[in-house]
């Protein structure tokens, strides 16, 4: 369903001056002036701004805006202050014009703005991509039992195409630091846990201490994208089951690639696996659509790699997705995210239920 296009602020996450947004407890999130001025600069439509608030997202914030004949996508940090590192446009924004470059299916990076006085954070713009994210609503030529079946391939065909670009050379060869990355996601992430809750829960210590005593060996290094799912991905609304984007780079590095099929996995829903908050993609559940297993199976003969220790790192995905649950589960109790009245509540149970589900993957490998 395409979503309902604005024209008049609202007051409060969208205004039109910076004077109006100075004026404002909080700061707004999209201010018209100052990124109509910067869209001119850069050559970017004519006339008023259209926008609309779109994405599933928990973290960074992404608008449609319509200028004109034209349509772009505004991808910007929440407001701060919240650490930058895991919200850096600029990098996001570069991550994704060095992978085009590779072949790899991403937006056009079509303008980056680093002046943090036009929004308060930077922001970049990028293409908008005619197509379908796949979440609880599945376009009607693709809801065959066939076009299923196509889907969960080229979602797996995808990432096995990313986890193959070469990235011993060149720019992409900076873009992290790969070795003890397993290790640094662990202890990076026990470091959080204390800071962003309000609550007793045993079991977050339990896993960390056995995913930290039990850390696989990495058989390659490739870009990770840190948060791949069918739901960051975009398919192409004139082609049968092709990806023609894959969104939301913001955690991107260099790693161990089946970081990013566990992740997969942990958080696909198919008829065999207990639902939880991070199973954004509902409709897999439907016959057609591949399993867990035959998600693994693919990936595992595709890329040759060994995927015996692959419940280590489902259990880093549920874990570190717990803790990211609970950053925002104590935002809203303190009142951080007014208007979410879906999300946030379903935290004080959500958050749990993935730490048993990362509790049961605790088995010698």
């Amino acid at each position: 369903m395409a979503p309902t296009m604005q024209t008049e602020p609202d007051g409060v996450e969208v205004v039109m001056s910076a004077r109006e947004a100075a004026d404002l407890e909080r700061p707004p999130l999209l201010v018209l002036e100052p990124v109509t001025a910067f869209l001119d600069a850069h050559g970017l439509g004519t006339g008023p701004l259209e926008w609309a608030r779109i994405g599933d997202g928990q973290s960074n914030v992404t608008y449609l805006i319509r200028r004109g004949e034209r349509t772009f996508v505004l991808r910007r940090g929440p407001r701060p202050p919240l650490p930058r590192s895991t919200h850096d446009m600029v990098r996001e924004a570069r991550i994704q014009k060095l992978l085009s470059a590779q072949g790899i299916p991403v937006p056009e990076i079509l303008a980056v703005c680093e002046d943090e006085s036009l929004l308060g954070v930077p922001f970049y713009v990028m293409s908008h991509l005619d197509g379908a994210v796949i979440t609880e609503d599945v376009p009607a030529e693709l809801d065959s039992p066939q076009q299923r079946e196509l889907t969960s391939r080229a979602v797996v065909d995808t990432l096995l195409q990313l986890h193959r670009v070469d990235v011993t050379r060149g720019e992409l060869a900076n873009l992290g630091r790969p070795q003890g990355y397993l290790r640094r996601q662990v202890e990076r992430f026990s470091g959080l846990w204390d800071t962003n809750t309000t609550r007793e829960l045993p079991r977050v210590h339990e896993v960390a201490q056995w995913l930290g005593d039990n850390v696989p060996e990495t058989q390659t290094v490739s870009v990770v994208h840190g948060d791949y799912r069918m739901g960051n991905l975009m398919f192409d609304a004139h082609a049968s089951a092709r990806v023609s984007g894959i969104l939301d780079w913001e955690m991107a590095t260099l790693g161990d690639p089946l970081a990013d099929l566990g992740y997969l996995v942990a958080t696909h829903a198919d008829p065999q696996s207990t639902p939880t908050i991070m199973e954004l993609t509902p409709v897999t559940r439907r016959p057609g659509y591949w399993t867990r297993e035959q998600i693994v199976e693919h990936y595992g003969r595709e890329s040759g790699l060994s995927v015996n220790a692959l419940p280590w790192y489902e259990a880093l995905a549920l874990w570190k997705s717990a803790i990211f649950c609970e950053a925002i589960y104590t935002r809203w109790l303190n009142g951080e995210r007014p208007g979410d009245e879906e999300f946030g509540p379903t935290l004080e149970a959500g958050v749990p239920t993935l730490l048993e589900q990362a509790a049961t993957l605790m088995r010698p490998l």
